[in-house]
């Protein structure tokens, strides 16, 4: 089993970021955190590296269903989306399988509600 569902775009990191955020918005997911590792890793290690920026997507009403069936599960979200820089033009984007994150969950209510924002985040990748 893959841990992430990804795509490729012709077209700039910037634009890739636009269409991202977007489409999480059309799939009714929120971005509530982000992470630039490649602003991170020049301002701590003084290294230049590509566009790779890491989105935190959420549900709000999945996550808050799943965390009512398991109060530990807040270490498992938010789904992450990655949009990296791959060539000149050509931007890739990854989302997590939440499958795999909540293999350890054994909760046949965690289960479903785990297939629903997988099925979002396949036709967020598709769509995209």
């Amino acid at each position: 089993m893959n841990y992430y569902f990804s795509k490729t775009l012709d077209c700039s990191f910037e634009e890739a970021e636009s269409r991202v955020r977007e489409g999480l918005s059309k799939v009714g997911m929120g971005i509530v955190m982000e992470i630039d590792f490649r602003e991170k890793f020049k301002e701590k290690l003084n290294i230049d590296f590509r566009p790779y920026k890491v989105l935190g997507a959420c549900s709000p009403g999945h996550a808050y269903r799943s965390i009512l069936k398991e109060d530990k599960l807040g270490v498992l979200l938010p789904c992450n989306v990655l949009i990296q820089q791959i060539g000149e033009n050509l931007t890739e984007i990854s989302a997590m399988d939440p499958e795999g994150a909540m293999m350890a969950v054994d909760n046949p209510e965690v289960k479903c509600i785990t297939d629903e924002v997988r099925a979002k985040l396949q036709r967020f990748i598709e769509e995209l």
